[in-house]
């Protein structure tokens, strides 16, 4: 699959600076990381940041990145997140070439691996239940206490072993544990499972084995086995990495690499635990996994986000080792960046409002031309109809307006983008006095929207043809949650009632619904959308990626 080129990022950091120094020392004459997902579940924004450090890396120095799926929980592993997590790296504009890897790819060295712990003393089978394990381990003032099995005999352990991997055990019965220490100050340390029994079938083995390793087990050795230099993870990893050294110094492994630490992101209005966004598509909080409220990165690909868009975010926040907060604005503030320079624009109604021009001849339209984007001649231009009947926005109008309000009113004249001046004459309501349609006279004399006589007005408003717009579906989607910070422990109590409002009889250029684009647009006035994939030609179905600014924000703020 092609990517777009992709500029390597400037500056440095902690991470780049050790890997400078690495090389000027001739420690390595090739850097070499890797991203490791697990295949349970999609990519979010935070793995985003991993995606551009690790591929980053491997483009700026000699070097390269594999891909490798820790794929050790069968239970919890499906294709369609394996799938997934390469459609986002590629669509992030990374690619991994010949270095796509599993975890499972090493199953049966890592079993050998295991037996050898076992003949070296250094591993036993334990019959206590989890519950009996998570109970001895101790606390972080208290040690652990050794398990009743813990002094088993190497035969034992090697014919326990041998039969978990047979299947002979149902789910739970016995573990392998490292042989380390109970009493260690680092809980890691305290005999950790290497392997469980899961009587599973595995998207890549199958039901060939019976027992699969801990994550903790499978993840140093796999660098190992990999040849990764530069084994780089998130803060939470760091109370791991003794027990990552203890497995390199007791295993025959062919490579000693070692484990970096950085900060995780985080970011305002956003949760981005797995098991919170596993609950959200699984109660129906959401539309799925790629839902645009979603911080996935499937979900903002489906929004309209451009990735140079996520790319330029993650450079900007930076590499670090504190652990912060970074406000969503930042975000937002690089997709509209992006999406005002790259976007084109259109005009589309929202929230219709009819207005019938009295004084324009019946039966006549003309065309009119508008421009693609402001900045970009070479974008182009288009045609708009203008005739007798068009749509506004309704917000566009008061029937008695403040003071500072200058767009349609009764006796006021606006400027209509690229067409004419109008002036409201008349307003119709229906019986419950709302008002449903607006009477006005244009002066053909400002025609692209001057005055010969110098005249001006306050307000430009887009507008639509009544005849050759299209209705059309737009979701307008806000943050998920209301609360900047909120509760992953409780956090349906923080969901937004407002983050998605379904307007079903909007207005669009009739251009922007034959076209199939999927490239993101401006709505003149509104903000960002972009066809969503369940729009069809019979009913065209678009989302706001992103507002012109942010009113979300200043909604809360009203409280």
């Amino acid at each position: 699959m092609s990517t777009e080129p992709v500029a390597t990022e400037g500056g440095r950091d902690f991470i780049r600076d050790i890997i400078q120094a690495d090389l000027d020392q001739g420690k390595y004459k090739e850097i070499v990381t890797r991203f490791p997902p697990e295949p349970n579940g999609y990519l979010h924004i935070g793995h985003a940041k991993s995606i551009a450090l690790n591929f980053g890396i491997a483009q700026e120095f000699p070097g390269r990145c594999h891909l490798r799926f820790d794929d050790t929980n069968p239970v919890k592993e499906e294709q369609e997140y394996i799938d997934s997590i390469q459609a986002d790296v590629h669509w992030l504009g990374y690619d991994w070439g010949k270095n796509l890897f599993y975890a499972s790819d090493y199953f049966d060295r890592l079993y050998e691996w295991a037996e050898k712990l076992i003949r070296d003393g250094l591993a036993y089978v334990d019959d206590q239940s989890q519950e009996e394990i998570r109970a001895s381990r101790g606390t972080l003032t208290e040690p652990g206490k050794n398990s009743p099995f813990r002094d088993r005999s190497v035969d034992e352990n090697l014919d326990l072993f041998r039969r978990m991997k047979a299947g002979e055990f149902p789910n739970g019965a016995r573990v392998l544990r490292a042989k380390i220490d109970m009493s260690a100050g680092n809980i890691n340390l305290r005999d950790p499972v290497l392997y469980r029994i899961l009587h599973a079938h595995h998207p890549r083995t199958g039901t060939k084995w019976s027992i699969y390793p801990s994550y903790d087990y499978a993840h140093g050795q796999s660098d190992a086995i990999e040849g990764i230099t530069h084994s780089i993870c998130t803060l939470e990893f760091e109370d791991h990495r003794p027990l990552y050294d203890w497995f390199i110094e007791k295993l025959p492994v062919p490579s000693t690499p070692h484990q970096y630490e950085m900060a995780r992101l985080n970011l305002t209005y956003t949760l981005l635990s797995k098991r919170v966004l596993t609950q959200l598509v699984r109660d129906g909080h959401v539309a799925g996994w790629d839902d645009p409220r979603m911080p996935t990165i499937a979900g903002m690909r489906r929004r309209g986000v451009p990735p140079a868009a996520l790319r330029e975010f993650v450079k900007r926040i930076g590499v670090a080792k504190a652990n912060s907060v970074v406000d969503v604005g930042m975000l937002e503030f690089c997709i509209r960046e992006e999406l005002n320079r790259t976007a084109q624009r259109r005009m589309a109604v929202l929230k219709p409002l009819k207005v019938v021009i009295e004084n324009y001849p019946e039966g006549q339209s003309e065309e009119l031309e508008a421009i693609n984007h402001p900045d970009d001649p070479s974008a182009g231009t288009r045609k708009i109809n203008f005739g007798r009947e068009l749509y506004i926005e309704q917000d566009d109008f008061m029937e008695n307006p403040p003071k500072k309000f200058f767009r349609l009113s009764p006796g006021n004249e606006v400027r209509l983008r690229y067409a004419y001046f109008v002036k409201c004459t008349g307003v119709i309501k229906n019986d419950k006095g709302e008002v449903v349609e607006l009477r006005c006279t244009y002066d053909p004399a400002t025609k692209g929207g001057n005055a010969p006589d110098g005249r001006k007005v306050k307000a430009t408003m887009h507008w639509l043809p009544a005849a050759t717009s299209v209705p059309a579906e737009i979701r307008v989607y806000n943050q998920l949650f209301a609360n900047p910070s909120p509760d992953a422990s409780n956090f349906t109590a923080d969901l937004n009632p407002n983050s998605l409002e379904i307007l079903s009889d909007a207005r669009i250029e009739a251009s922007v619904a034959e076209s199939n684009s999927t490239e993101p647009m401006q709505f003149e006035r509104q903000g960002y959308f972009v066809r969503d994939k369940d729009s069809t030609p019979a009913r065209p179905v678009f989302s706001r990626t992103i507002g012109l600014r942010d009113t979300f924000a200043k909604e809360v703020a009203k409280g």
